[in-house]
């Protein structure tokens, strides 16, 4: 009788444990837009270059929000945000999902700028890029303003000197961005960033990031995506050259 009622204690444990648990292949996503009263949330994805819809969430009185739906495997997606009568262009927020939990939290105001997202390894790893991609954006910015200053009084001299300074600069960021894809290679994120940052990258870079591919990277949509994208400048270099 005792060993039945641990059997059942155990078997009990065990269901409950199962019901809090996402199933495989199932993406739980909660998250709060504070200051958000009335509105809609879109969650969508892009297939064949095309922007489809995966959910809809009507919000109403209550910032929070909750979905589920199915993500076989890592994948960037977009939380969009009707705002009814209000436009913005802050209304897009992407977001590298992941099989399992995941939240977002941010708010009315910043809703792009101030969002914290948890529950994906890829995300950070992608938050991680493009914290050096902002400092390159900020270096990049003040290269136009000085290109911009020199029109006006116009300097050979000064005009070369801004120019190596880009080719430095894009030199920096096409070798970290080749770095990181290399050295991540058991994330998903490493071909994406290969592929949305450095495709026209020489393709032994390309070559190497595609064999530091894990198995189950090379099998997800932005491995498949890398293979076909290097097959492809291959073929057309060797036309190319053939003629």
């Amino acid at each position: 009788m005792k060993k039945l009622l641990l059997f059942g204690v155990g078997l009990f444990t065990l269901i409950a444990c199962n019901e809090t648990e996402t199933p495989e292949g199932i993406l739980h996503l909660t998250g709060n837009v504070k200051g958000l009263s009335q509105g809609k949330l879109y969650i969508k994805k892009i297939e064949d270059t095309t922007l489809i819809v995966l959910d809809s969430i009507i919000i109403k009185g209550d910032s929070h929000f909750e979905t589920t739906f199915p993500l076989k495997k890592p994948e960037v997606l977009y939380l969009f945000l009707d705002r009814g009568q209000t436009n913005s262009m802050d209304n897009n927020l992407s977001f590298f999902a992941e099989p399992g939990e995941m939240n977002i939290e941010t708010n009315l105001k910043e809703f792009y700028a101030a969002a914290k997202i948890t529950g994906s390894k890829n995300q950070d790893l992608l938050a991680e890029y493009n914290s050096f991609k902002s400092k390159f954006n900020d270096e990049n910015l003040s290269l136009i303003e000085k290109r911009i200053k020199n029109t006006s009084n116009f300097n050979q001299q000064t005009a070369d000197s801004i120019e190596e300074a880009y080719n430095r600069l894009l030199k920096r960021k096409y070798r970290y961005a080749a770095n990181f894809a290399t050295t991540h290679g058991e994330y998903e994120v490493a071909p994406y960033v290969a592929l949305t940052e450095i495709s026209d990258i020489n393709l032994i870079y390309l070559d190497t990031i595609a064999k530091h591919m894990s198995r189950h990277v090379e099998a997800s949509k932005y491995g498949r995506l890398l293979r076909k994208h290097i097959y492809d400048r291959k073929k057309a270099e060797f036309n190319s050259n053939d003629k």
